[in-house]
């Protein structure tokens, strides 16, 4: 009798949780905030790939926002469940996620978008595109160039398809793109909307 392991669907991070908290800065909550001045004040927010919730859980629950988040991370949805009680949760790899069977103001996927191949990246943005109120906001991270590297906490590819090949996505799901923000520690920020 043989027994196989269950497929990883946290992309390294259940294995690589401890690092991943002890690591994790303060490192793109001024950008959430000021992207969250666009909604709909206590509207309700999607954080895809949420981790442990901080900064950008955090963050989103101190602005008023009714927040939501998966993440395929039993430890990490763990801890941000004890540390913000009142976020509505689900542990699941987002791309076989219904995302709550409902739409939502925002949708932000900081740290998340290149650690998916790129036909999970694709379906990751149709999906969204679905999930988001006429008017939403949609935000999320990936470098301006396409490339391919290894992460340093869990040693997996990650993968950015290029800023060129996200604004055609962002377009091909009739979303607009609004324009890019940069963190200090470089992080590139990419903002879309889906028309009214």
């Amino acid at each position: 009798m043989s027994f196989t392991a269950p497929e990883d669907r946290s992309n390294g991070y259940e294995a690589a949780s401890g690092a991943f908290v002890s690591a994790r800065s303060l490192l793109g909550a001024a950008e959430v905030r000021a992207w969250a001045r666009s909604l709909p004040r206590g509207g309700a927010v999607l954080d895809l790939g949420c981790g442990h919730g901080v900064p950008i859980t955090q963050t989103l629950v101190e602005e008023g926002f009714a927040v939501h988040g998966i993440d395929a991370s039993a430890t990490l949805l763990a801890e941000l469940r004890r540390r913000f009680p009142n976020v509505v949760t689900e542990r699941r790899a987002v791309e076989e996620s219904d995302f709550f069977s409902r739409t939502f103001d925002g949708i932000v996927a900081c740290g998340l978008m290149f650690l998916l191949p790129p036909e999970a990246q694709t379906l990751l943005v149709r999906k969204v595109a679905r999930a988001l109120n006429p008017g939403g906001q949609f935000l999320f991270t990936a470098p301006r160039q396409a490339c391919r590297w290894r992460d340093v906490l869990t040693g997996r590819q990650s993968i950015s398809l290029g800023a060129d090949a996200y604004r055609d996505l962002l377009r091909a799901e009739g979303l607009t793109f609004v324009g890019e923000l940069q963190d200090e520690g470089g992080n590139l920020y990419y903002s879309a909307a889906k028309r009214p």
